[in-house]
């Protein structure tokens, strides 16, 4: 009877994939975010709604080459609009994420 070859477990990729991008759809810059990057060295980021914490954390780690500890995620429901008194309309709702990185570590949003 042959003997079967080991399978050689390949490693996961390190570099971004499409399927990265695919999840993080934008970097949330606002007061508050700021001050939770400044004081916390915690980073938002608005997320696609199917994703999952372990998904948006090895996205994060790809595409910025950061060391992820912990993710919060949080669906911000829709919001009733108007403009002026004519144009009445929602905002539409999103899945917002709060990473929390490593010590040491940070993401540079304003690169230029």
């Amino acid at each position: 009877m042959p003997r079967k070859k080991k399978v050689e477990e390949v490693a996961p990729a390190t570099r971004a994939t499409i399927a990265d991008f695919d999840i993080i759809i934008e970097p949330l810059i606002t007061e508050k975010s700021m001050t939770l990057s400044q004081e916390s060295n915690k980073a938002t980021f608005k997320v696609k709604k199917g994703s999952n914490k372990i998904a948006i954390k090895r996205a994060i780690e790809h595409i910025y080459g950061v060391k992820v500890t912990g993710v919060q995620t949080v669906n911000v429901s829709a919001k009733k609009a108007s403009r002026g008194a004519r144009y009445k309309g929602t905002l539409p709702g999103y899945k917002k994420a709060i990473v929390t990185l490593a010590e040491g570590q940070a993401i540079d949003l304003f690169k230029e």
